[in-house]
């Protein structure tokens, strides 16, 4: 006898399991609403959980029939194809994601790209970015090659703002699986004791009960994020994540003035395709740990996904990227949190001393133990 089982009462009280705000750092701050007594930032118009509008001056923003785009010129890279807005009266440009001078301007008006939905402003200055920099290269710093100029280097930093779509979707799905209930019995056995005598002894045997069962289950998730630039993979993305997604505000051509930003590159669909398998997965792991019993198997869904919604986003990143002998190493900073992450280039010569003289001072405690 199969049972059925709903889950969706128990689903949608669960907490969701992609991260929208970092727990190490500072979440949104502002004056609390008069209303409802949440925190109001100085830029924001209205409250975000209430929507009464603050009781002190806000500063004017352009509203989008009078805000215009920032001068800028685009370039696209030939290198890695990402396509990056800059200051026109730059004469030169060297690709930020790959160091590529291999550039090629372009208008951005005939690709009918996605303009941005939303956009968070840059939190972390270029001092503090090049400050965690510094840091960053001097931990294992004994490990650096001596001829990487830590200050050249630095001098390369940039901050951009780069897209990302955020993916919201209702997955609804039916499920079945074999349900194991342990029960233990006490069984009886010989064996032989430390002098060659044959002894009788118990010992507790589990054993498990199979049953089938189904359901449904069904959950809204949201606030995953994919990477939309072409210079920079999803995997490198992540590393830096996650961003405070409350503190998203609409977008306006202000925000961009004096920063680098990069057309979006990567579609909507194929960015989707990204997305969709990382929400069958954390589906497919929240209807297992769900499962009754004390273990299961041969778990197997078919889920169906509606309403299905994307923005497309600007989040500021700090970027550093720069060859040492002829590899690409690069160095991230999340201009909201100031998470960083990186890859440096390590001296091979001071790490094959570092492990011959390990080897030596083993070889030296062998020799010492054996003379004692």
């Amino acid at each position: 006898m199969q049972t059925q089982v709903d889950e969706s009462a128990v689903a949608s009280s669960s907490e969701d399991e992609f991260a929208m705000v970092d727990p190490h750092y500072a979440a949104p701050h502002g004056e609390p609403c008069s209303a409802c007594g949440c925190p109001v930032e100085s830029e924001d118009r209205f409250c975000p959980a209430c929507g009464t509008p603050p009781t002190t001056a806000v500063p004017s923003e352009p509203t989008a029939e009078t805000a215009t785009e920032p001068e800028q010129s685009h370039f696209r890279c030939e290198g890695c194809g990402a396509e990056v807005a800059t200051d026109p009266d730059q004469r030169s440009y060297v690709c930020p994601f790959c160091t590529s001078t291999y550039v090629m301007e372009f208008c951005p008006e005939t690709t009918g790209r996605h303009q941005p939905d939303f956009v968070i402003g840059f939190a972390v200055s270029p001092e503090q970015a090049q400050q965690r920099f510094s840091q960053w290269l001097r931990d294992n710093g004994w490990f650096r090659p001596g001829d990487l100029s830590q200050a050249q280097v630095a001098e390369k930093m940039k901050g951009i703002y780069l897209p990302f779509w955020v993916f919201s979707m209702l997955a609804r799905s039916e499920w079945s699986a074999r349900i194991g209930q342990h029960w233990y019995r006490t069984e009886t056995y010989t064996t032989r004791d430390a002098k060659g005598n044959t002894v009788t002894k118990t010992r507790r045997v589990q054993e498990t009960e199979w049953w089938p069962l189904s359901g449904r289950h069904h959950r809204y998730y949201s606030g995953y994020l994919v990477s939309g630039s072409r210079g920079l993979p999803q995997r490198d993305a992540q590393r830096i994540e996650p961003f405070q997604l409350p503190a998203l505000k609409r977008y306006q051509p202000h925000f961009l003035a004096g920063w680098l930003n990069e057309e979006v590159s990567v579609e909507q669909k194929t960015a989707l395709e990204i997305c969709q398998p990382e929400f069958q997965r954390r589906e497919q792991s929240r209807i297992a740990a769900f499962m009754p019993g004390d273990t299961h198997r041969d778990l197997q869904l078919r889920t169906d996904y509606s309403q299905v919604n994307a923005d497309l986003c600007l989040l500021p990143v700090y970027l550093l990227s720069y060859r040492y002998q002829n590899k690409l190493y690069r160095f991230l900073v999340n201009g909201q949190t100031g998470k960083c992450a990186g890859d440096k280039p390590v001296s091979t010569a001071k790490i094959a001393w570092a492990v011959g003289l390990g080897l030596l001072l083993l070889l030296v405690l062998v020799l010492l133990i054996f003379l004692l």
